[in-house]
C-alpha cells in the first residue's frame, strides 16, 4: 500500500482527442504544487478559495512558458472525492497539453497514482466502503440503464445497508456467545435461533438476487449459430436495428465470427454472428466452422437459426446434437415464406418463428430471450441487487459457515464451537463493505482501476 502522506497526480480523462482533459492531484501539497503552475494575470496576489473555479494558465515554472489556457479549482479537504486536498486543472483534451501539465506537477513533487488510488484514498478515508468503491467502476462500465440503476443503487450503499444488518446481528449473536464462554453463570439464557434465521433468510435473499444482477453488470453472450445460407447474419442485422454484416445469397458469406452489443430490454446482450456449421473440404470454411464451435462453447445463450422453407437437414440434426436445451432457443427463419421444416428437435427449447428480412416475430424471440436470461424474474427494480462475482461468492461462503453455526448450535454442542462459524460468517461479510479486508484483496480490486480514478 502506497502512503496516504504522498500527494498524487493523474490524467482523469480518456486518452484521446476531446474538449477538455482533467488532470486531478489529491494530498497535503495538491494546492502548493497548483499555486506554483497555475498563474492568473488578473488575480492582484489573491488566493485560491475552496470549491470555485478559476481562469487562467499553466506556467512552466522553470521557463516561464505557457503551457495551456486551463481551467482550475481547489478543494479542501474533508469536502472532497479524497477526503483529502483535491486540486483538478480542466486543460484542452488533446494528449500533448495533458502530458505536459502532468510532467510538470510531477516535477513539483507529486507521485503518479496507481490504479484507482483516488478511489482507494475516497474507502480508506471512509468516505465509501468497499462495495461502494467497486460500484463506481460498475457505474463507469455500465452498458445499459437497467446496468447503471443496479450501480448506482450500490454507490448509494443499498448492498452495503443490507450487508450491515444481517453483518450487526451475527455481531450481537457473537458477542453473547462469547460473554457466555467468559461468564458462564453470570449470563442470563438467550435464544439465538431466530436471529440465526433472520439473518440466514437475509443471506438467501441477497444470494438470490446475485445471478440477476450480474447479468446486468456483465452481460449475457449470444452466439448465433446454424448452418451455412439460413439467416443468422440477416438475423443480427434485424436485431441490431443496423446492417452490420454483409448478407449475400451465396452459403457461407460469413466465415469468422462477429461481435455486436445490443441493450435488449436493460440487458446487455454481445451477440456472435458465426460461420455455417457444416461439413466442407475448403480449408478456410473449416476454420471458420472450428471458431462457430468455439464460440457455442464460450457463450451464454444459443440462438440456433433454422430455414423454416426448407426441410431440416442432417447439419441442422448435427448441430441440434451439440446444443443445450436449457440455453438454446430455436430460431425458425423466414416465417413470410410457406413452412416446410419439420421442427422436431429441441422439442424443450423455445421457439420463435421470425422473418429477418421483414422483422415479424422480433418482440417474440426477445421477450423469450429476456425470459431464458432472467429465469423469469422482472426487470431490474429498486431493490439492492448482488452484481459482483466476488460480493456473490463471499454471500455463499458466509451463508454457509451461519448455517454451519445453526447446525451446531441445533445439536447442542458449546457455544465455542457455534461461535467458529459464526466468526467465519461475520468476517465474510466485512470482506464485502470493507471492515475485514485485506490488503492483498484491496490490491486485486483497486488494480482493475484506470490510473486516474
Amino acid at each position: 500500500m502506497r502512503s496516504l502522506d504522498d500527494t498524487i497526480v493523474a490524467i482523469s480523462t480518456p486518452p484521446g482527442e476531446s474538449g477538455i482533459g482533467i488532470v486531478r492531484l489529491s494530498g497535503p501539497e495538491a494546492r502548493e504544487i497548483l499555486q506554483r503552475l497555475f498563474a492568473r494575470p488578473d488575480a492582484d496576489g489573491a488566493g485560491l478559495e475552496s470549491h470555485r473555479l478559476y481562469h487562467g494558465y499553466i506556467v512552466d515554472p522553470e521557463t516561464g512558458g505557457t503551457v495551456d489556457e486551463v481551467l482550475a479549482s481547489f478543494m479542501r479537504a474533508p469536502r472532497t472525492y479524497t477526503r483529502q486536498d483535491v486540486a483538478e486543472i480542466d486543460c484542452h483534451g488533446g494528449s500533448v497539453p495533458l502530458r505536459r501539465v502532468l510532467g510538470l506537477a510531477l516535477r513539483q513533487g507529486a507521485r503518479l497514482a496507481e490504479p484507482g488510488e483516488f478511489t482507494l484514498r475516497a474507502f480508506l478515508h471512509g468516505r465509501l466502503d468497499l462495495a461502494q468503491a467497486e460500484a463506481v467502476l460498475d457505474v463507469i462500465r455500465a452498458k445499459t440503464e437497467a446496468g447503471l440503476r443496479v450501480a448506482v443503487g450500490q454507490l448509494e450503499g443499498r448492498l452495503s445497508g443490507r450487508v450491515r444488518e444481517a453483518r450487526a446481528a451475527l455481531l450481537r449473536v457473537l458477542a453473547y456467545l462469547e460473554a457466555t464462554i467468559d461468564f458462564h453463570d453470570d449470563i442470563p439464557g438467550q435464544e439465538i435461533a431466530p436471529d440465526l434465521a433472520a439473518a440466514e433468510a437475509a443471506l438467501r435473499a441477497l444470494c438470490a438476487q446475485a445471478d440477476q444482477g450480474i447479468i446486468y453488470r456483465q452481460g449475457i453472450r449470444t452466439a448465433i449459430v446454424g448452418r451455412p445460407n439460413v439467416g443468422k447474419s440477416s438475423l443480427l442485422n434485424a436485431l441490431l436495428r443496423a446492417d452490420r454484416a454483409i448478407v449475400t445469397p451465396i452459403p457461407g458469406t460469413t466465415r469468422d465470427t462477429l461481435e455486436e452489443t445490443l441493450n435488449l430490454r436493460g440487458i446487455p446482450l454481445c451477440l456472435v454472428d458465426t460461420a455455417g456449421i457444416a461439413p466442407t473440404e475448403d480449408p478456410v470454411e473449416r476454420l471458420g466452422v472450428a471458431r462457430s464451435r468455439a464460440a457455442l462453447a464460450r457463450a451464454d445463450l444459443a440462438l440456433w437459426v433454422v430455414d423454416g422453407s426448407a426441410p431440416l437437414t442432417p447439419a441442422d440434426a448435427e448441430i441440434a446434437s451439440t446444443l443445450d436445451p436449457g440455453r438454446t432457443i430455436v430460431v425458425i427463419n423466414k416465417a413470410d415464406l410457406p413452412p416446410r421444416a419439420e421442427l422436431v428437435s429441441l422439442p424443450q427449447a423455445p421457439r420463435a418463428f421470425v422473418s429477418a428480412l421483414t422483422g415479424q416475430g422480433l418482440a417474440e424471440l426477445e421477450a423469450h430471450i429476456e425470459s431464458l436470461v432472467l429465469g423469469g424474474a422482472a426487470s431490474a427494480s429498486d431493490l439492492p441487487l448482488v452484481s459482483n462475482p466476488r460480493h456473490q461468492e463471499t454471500l455463499r461462503r458466509a451463508l454457509e459457515h451461519l448455517q454451519a453455526a445453526q447446525r451446531t448450535h441445533e445439536a447442542g454442542l458449546p457455544a465455542d464451537f457455534v461461535s467458529i462459524d459464526l466468526t467465519a460468517a461475520v468476517e465474510a461479510l466485512g470482506e464485502i463493505t470493507g471492515e475485514s479486508a485485506s490488503e492483498d484483496l484491496l490490491d486485486v480490486i483497486f488494480q482493475q482501476f484506470c490510473i486516474g480514478k
